[in-house]
């Protein structure tokens, strides 16, 4: 209880000018809901305004939020039910009854002593107190008028001193150690007296070596950075009891010991913090630290963070400061070298790589992609590929130009990440910030930009950070130092978007990736959430490629004066399908490129029917066969799974219009034959035998040789040579498809003989009548043009 009121005292009351007298943990009576606690407060200005308060716990973190607040000159009556049994129950009468049940009887006894006692000091309408023993009203009440009842009251709010988290933390590791100390409070009160005493016989000091240390002790060697850290060690401890027992015992602190030690170890703190601060200062500024230097100095930022929050926030601030200055030029150059390298106009002499600060800041101890630098001159080792590609020239890099912008996006992405991550890890060491998400503290609704105010900002009255805030704190001092990062890589982007919109696709990949890598290590981190912003606009790149594609197609012009043949659009989807496969192998984000399958095939399938209908060279049946087929083979080849359903209707289309082509284009090659079966055809039709048809005057079989004498083998060939030269100037080259167009012509060709071989055996039984042609002439027919040409 000790721990909540103190952390009641410095969230929710000092920030309104109250002083927390006492608190119950209480829950509403018949009622299964969430403790809450009511607190009697007073107010540190005057006229005293007396308040009980109700506060509850947050559902979205683990703070407390201030709900209602009743005045006490408008409680009527305190209930506390029976006067002789032990009972956690109690009512307030308000403005209306609140019954209530506390966690002990106990706390409902303390908390109704110290309403009684407000009620005397305070106001002039006195409250009743009914069902409550006289024996807790008089134990409430010491020797003397009624007017000092609570008295000091008003001292103990003037005189108030909140305690920090290490005071804190003192206060709960004794009550620990000591069983009774609730239970018993006047024996824990004894104890602590006692060891007061020891204090003020100054049996409690600091060595003279320590003093030395911190007074004139070397912060530029190890050796004396480690004195000075077990000095200043020392120095907390001590001045943190003096306190912690003064505070307890109001009057005690003007014993004439306890006040000496406290003023002159008060004195050495702020002398020795005022030398760290300007040394540190001095060292961020003009000595150009590694990391792994810098770290030397964690206990001791530690102890200033404890001891001085002030210096500490203006070491934080400058730190940010020169930082981001240095780092910006360095990245700005980085992200420049990148840009003539995706270009391809190569400055000799430009190292491709991110040196920390021309070799002074890299070396974080994080065990996430260490890295090394020699010195200023010389280059860092690294398990990326990066710097060797740096040191190519134009020609060693004689790859397709996509793939080299992929290598370089991808090594630019390798580069910031170990340098983020190694900065964040130190940050989080030097700094003392906890980096890992935890359930406790108070978690920051708004963080302004940090400017050095908002530093200020995220501490209360000197109280260090909860874990929550400063894994805030973490990552606004990163969005600081690395405030170019973000539009320099959106301007990279941009510049693979105009070179080429097909890197979209490659971005996409790769971003992801980092995003997801960067994710699982923080989801929370500057990193990760830099990265994600960039996400975004790479995402926006790739769907404006795809709507392009698709406005493409629907623009497109054919000319009326040659044949079409495979459509352009057709060939760009299949080069985006096969480069795609190849980049999406494996990727986070496949359903982005899936859900662009779906888009792009729709629009392909609409577009070559428009095409297709407006076609004036070439027959609308061979642009939808020729294209149906170059789609199909494209997924077949490629095996996209999404798009099985589109390649089974590509297939559909493409037979479909084939065999409408061969039809159309054949015709009636055995036209006046053709036109005499017909009337054959006719006459069954209407009820006459088939053996009886050639009985029929315009169908005997002399009409029969006559027209059959008109289809020599000579003239069959001569049509079939002719017709296979219109099929020759309707089909393209690239597809192919002659071969197979002539051998289906050929198929129905075969087809229509043997149907009119049929009829004349049906209708003409006996006769000995036949064609002048056999289908193995037609074979040998089709066989000999195909060849010819």
């Amino acid at each position: 209880m000790t721990a909540i009121k103190h952390a009641l005292q410095r969230d929710i009351f000092t920030p309104n000018d109250e002083r927390l007298l006492s608190i119950v943990n209480v829950c509403k009576a018949g009622k299964k809901k969430r403790n809450c606690f009511l607190c009697a407060t007073v107010t540190t200005e005057r006229p005293v305004q007396v308040n009980v308060v109700k506060v509850k716990k947050s559902d979205k973190g683990d703070f407390y939020k201030r709900q209602t607040a009743w005045a006490l000159r408008d409680l009527a009556v305190v209930d506390a039910k029976d006067a002789v049994k032990e009972s956690p129950e109690f009512d307030l009468h308000f403005d209306k009854v609140y019954k209530w049940v506390a966690s002990s009887t106990v706390e409902k006894n303390t908390f109704i002593s110290c309403i009684w006692k407000l009620n005397q000091r305070y106001l002039r309408k006195k409250i009743d107190f009914i069902n409550v023993s006289s024996q807790l009203l008089e134990e409430s009440v010491p020797s003397g008028e009624n007017q000092s009842v609570a008295g000091g009251d008003e001292e103990a709010v003037d005189e108030y001193q909140e305690l920090n988290a290490r005071e804190e933390q003192d206060i709960e590791i004794m009550m620990e150690g000591c069983e009774y100390a609730i239970a018993n409070a006047e024996a824990f009160a004894e104890k602590l007296s006692r060891e007061l005493q020891v204090l003020d016989g100054n049996h409690m000091d600091l060595a003279k070596g320590h003093i030395k240390a911190l007074q004139e002790g070397d912060l530029t060697s190890s050796r004396g950075i480690e004195a000075c850290t077990n000095a200043a060690d020392a120095l907390l401890a001590l001045p943190t009891s003096l306190r912690f027992c003064s505070f307890l015992f109001v009057g005690h602190d003007m014993l004439h010991a306890v006040k000496q030690q406290q003023q002159r170890f008060s004195d050495l703190r702020e002398q020795f913090a005022r030398r760290l601060a300007s040394h540190l200062n001095s060292v961020f500024v003009h000595h150009h630290p590694f990391h792994r230097d810098l770290l030397r100095y964690a206990k001791l930022m530690e102890w200033l963070k404890n001891t001085d929050y002030g210096k500490y926030e203006g070491l934080t601030k400058n730190y940010m400061d020169y930082l981001s200055r240095l780092y910006e030029r360095e990245i700005k150059d980085f992200f420049e070298v990148a840009k003539i390298k995706m270009t391809g106009t190569t400055r000799e002499g430009k190292k491709f790589g991110l040196h920390g600060s021309s070799g002074k800041l890299t070396g974080s101890t994080s065990s996430l992609n260490k890295l090394s630098v020699q010195s200023s001159g010389n280059r860092r080792s690294q398990s990326s590929s990066l710097l060797d590609m740096g040191n190519m020239s134009a020609s060693d890099l004689d790859v397709a130009d996509r793939t080299k912008f992929d290598k370089i996006f991808e090594q630019v992405l390798s580069e910031l990440e170990p340098l983020c991550l190694a900065e964040q890890d130190f940050i989080s060491k030097f700094f003392k910030l906890q980096q890992h998400q935890s359930t406790s503290g108070t978690t920051m609704n708004e963080v302004e930009e940090m400017d050095g105010v908002a530093l200020s900002r995220l501490h209360t009255s000197g109280v260090p950070q909860t874990v929550s805030s400063e894994k805030d704190m973490i990552r606004q001092m990163m969005t600081k130092i690395f405030r170019c990062i973000e539009p320099e890589l959106n301007n990279l982007i941009a510049l693979g978007d105009k070179i080429d919109s097909f890197n979209s696709l490659y971005m996409l990949v790769k971003m992801s990736h980092h995003v997801w890598t960067a994710q699982n290590v923080d989801p929370a981190s500057f990193l990760s959430t830099t990265l994600g912003n960039v996400l975004v606009t790479v995402k926006r790149n790739f769907d404006k490629c795809i709507s392009n594609q698709m406005k493409q197609m629907d623009e497109v012009k054919i000319s009326k004066k040659s044949k079409v043949g495979i459509l352009p659009f057709v060939a760009e989807f299949e080069e985006f399908a096969a480069l795609a496969e190849s980049i999406f192998k494996n990727a986070e984000r496949r359903g982005d490129l899936d859900k662009a399958y779906i888009k792009l095939i729709r629009a392909v399938f609409d577009s070559v029917e428009k095409v297709a209908n407006e076609s004036q060279k070439t027959p609308r049946d061979v642009v939808m066969m020729e294209n149906f087929h170059h789609i199909f083979a494209t997924l077949s080849r490629l095996k996209i799974s999404c798009l099985e359903a589109e390649k089974k209707e590509a297939k559909q289309k493409y037979t479909d219009h084939l065999q409408s082509y061969v039809i159309y284009s054949l015709g009636q090659p055995l036209e006046k034959l053709n036109h005499f079966f017909e009337g054959v055809e006719a006459r069954v039709a209407q009820g006459i035998r088939e053996e009886e048809v050639s009985y029929q005057l315009a169908f005997n079989k002399q009409e029969l040789r006559k027209v059959i004498k008109e289809y020599p083998g000579k003239e069959v060939k001569k049509g079939l040579d002719n017709l296979y030269k219109k099929v020759d100037k309707h089909l393209c080259e690239e597809e192919n498809l002659l071969q197979v167009v002539w051998h289906s012509m050929q198929d129905e060709f075969i087809r229509q003989y043997k149907h009119f071989e049929g009829l004349i055996a049906r209708c003409y039984p006996g006769s000995g009548i036949t064609m002048e042609f056999t289908i193995q002439d037609i074979l040998d027919y089709c066989s000999s043009i195909a060849q010819s040409h």
